[in-house]
């Protein structure tokens, strides 16, 4: 098992805290990404900045010819109020980093620094692109920087990402091959009826009721359509109508979200839905306006990526490190536009430890993380980047 070094760990918690303090939301991230900027100025590196608005990426070349690697971290935070109590709790009422990106910052600050200092032991030829990334919190920020040509301006081969986990023990680094998290849509139903009053029904197309049944129908999406054996996720997340108790409105608005891990299920779904909710509400004589979107693309690790992964946590942390238990997930990730343009590997280093608090979920207003977490992150970063530039 390798040794941190010790004063990365105090760098990167300092880091982590600072950015802890000091939470932006997508696309406000003006503060983190100045103070970033500056850490890498002073270590020598030239900067792209602006990129996607907050973004920023720095080179670092070996000056060995070789493939070129980019690492990502994202910088933004979320509309959380944090209701912790420790000395570095949130200054920004109603924003908090409830989910680690402050820490997957600071771990990719201390490697521009281990770049500058220590290069040799993990960079034996070729380049790496340090991205610092906007707007992970649904904004498409990954999409916005891919956009903006930065994959073919730096020539990258491959990508790889972590995030510190809260349901995977410290020690233990969660990776899998193909679909790692989900897709990510969102979808909005308007049902527009008759109003009238509500002791007079039949002149009326009540929406509250077609919107009920298309509550219940959109589940046979999952359990009639898509194989029982495949992940498939329809929540209807809000459902919104009328403003009287006697009185049947004339819309009512359901709003959701879909999950999905396979490309077929992915590309079968919003036809589907729109087409079950369009017949469901014709059967009662409703009209309605179905919207669409995609966030996220499922999350899908390429196999030769992860085996390099793999390969890397073992040499930090041992043997019995890997673990593929509370990896995948239903949740999403934009570091998947990535992974649809280059082959890479996204992947978890557990951050729970139940005997000093640490067990809150993502999101939580609770949520905080073990930073021994940290150094632990850096070292497996480094290992994947020495192992994969070796081997390519």
């Amino acid at each position: 098992m390798k040794v941190y070094p010790s004063h990365r760990k105090e760098e990167m918690v300092r880091y982590r805290r600072t950015f802890h303090q000091f939470p932006e939301l997508k696309y406000e991230e003006k503060e983190t990404a100045s103070f970033v900027k500056e850490h890498l100025e002073s270590l020598g590196f030239q900067v792209e900045s602006g990129i996607a608005e907050t973004g920023l990426v720095a080179l670092f070349d070996s000056g060995i010819p070789g493939k070129t690697v980019l690492v990502r971290a994202d910088m933004d935070a979320l509309p959380i109020h944090e209701e912790n109590h420790h000395e570095y709790k949130s200054k920004n009422p109603g924003k908090m980093h409830a989910c680690g990106h402050d820490g997957h910052t600071s771990i990719l600050m201390a490697l521009s620094s281990e770049l500058k200092t220590a290069f040799s032991e993990f960079v034996p030829k070729g380049r790496v692109l340090l991205c610092f990334q906007p707007a992970e919190e649904g904004g498409s920020g990954a999409d916005r920087m891919i956009a903006s040509g930065i994959l073919e301006r730096y020539k990258v081969d491959s990508v790889f990402a972590l995030h510190v986990w809260n349901h995977i023990d410290l020690g233990k680094v969660g990776v899998v091959n193909g679909t790692m998290m989900a897709s990510v849509d969102e979808f909005k139903i308007t049902v527009k009826g008759t109003s009238g009053h509500g002791a007079i029904p039949q002149h009326t197309v009540d929406p509250i009721v077609v919107g009920s049944h298309l509550v219940t129908a959109l589940q046979t999406l999952v359990s009639r359509n898509v194989d029982p054996l495949e992940p498939c996720v329809v929540t209807v997340g809000s459902f919104h109508s009328g403003n009287a108790f006697n009185v049947i409105p004339e819309t009512a608005t359901l709003h959701g979200t879909v999950r999905t891990y396979s490309k077929s299920v992915y590309e079968m779904i919003p036809k589907r839905m729109e087409s079950l909710v369009n017949q469901v509400a014709a059967g009662f004589g409703a009209r309605v306006e179905f919207e669409y979107s995609r966030i996220d693309k499922p999350t899908i690790n390429d196999p030769a990526m992860a085996e390099i992964v793999r390969s890397a946590a073992k040499n930090v942390l041992g043997e019995n490190c890997l673990t593929e238990e509370n990896t995948r997930t239903m949740g999403g990730e934009d570091f998947s536009a990535f992974l649809m343009e280059r082959p890479g590997c996204y992947f978890f280093i557990g951050s729970r430890n139940e005997a000093k608090g640490f067990i809150h979920s993502h999101h939580s207003s609770f949520f905080d993380f073990d930073e021994d977490a940290l150094p632990i992150g850096l070292s497996v970063m480094k290992e994947v980047i020495r192992t994969y530039l070796l081997n390519s």
